[in-house]
């Protein structure tokens, strides 16, 4: 898959995620390429259809993956088994993504930047997203090489889809 294919298909899910949470969809695009090797990692395909690597812990109510997975720990990258969430397609992934982000204090920081996906992804990797010490730098480059703040959109009152969830979501 391009960069080009895999943007056609992640941008309408992140425009939405944006719409109902505040995501920036720019950051969306950027991290998912990055976390997923523009969809063609292992995870992101099926059956786990991750494209954040988020990990299913304790509290993780969904189907589940164990893949191999790199690391930083205590400043080297070592190689372990992880168990990761997985779901029934890509549009989950974002949709989940988006709820990991709004749900978990840790991150609540980075709402502040809302309006500038590249403060958001240094507010999301400084509250320890990641264990890659470049990894908001990485994010950002990935934004920036591929014009992904074009995606973006301002959150007004009014914008958002209902949030039970009756609005069509067509990703």
């Amino acid at each position: 898959m391009t960069p080009t294919d895999f943007i056609a298909a992640v941008a309408p899910g992140a425009i939405v995620t944006q719409l109902r949470t505040g995501v920036p969809a720019g950051f969306t695009i950027a991290q998912a390429a990055l976390e997923s090797g523009w969809g063609t990692s292992g995870l992101a395909q099926a059956p786990a259809n991750n494209l954040f690597g988020i990990k299913a812990t304790v509290d993780w109510k969904g189907r589940t993956v164990d893949l191999p997975t790199h690391e930083w720990v205590c400043g080297q990258m070592v190689q372990c088994v992880a168990h990761w969430r997985a779901y029934d397609s890509w549009g989950d992934s974002l949709l989940d993504h988006a709820a990991f982000l709004t749900g978990n204090p840790r991150y609540h920081a980075a709402f502040a930047h809302t309006d500038d996906s590249a403060e958001f992804a240094r507010a999301v990797a400084a509250a320890g997203y990641a264990t890659d010490p470049a990894y908001a730098d990485k994010v950002i480059a990935t934004m920036r090489a591929h014009n992904l703040a074009q995606y973006d959109r301002p959150v007004t009152v009014g914008d958002a889809p209902p949030a039970d969830g009756t609005a069509p979501v067509n990703f």
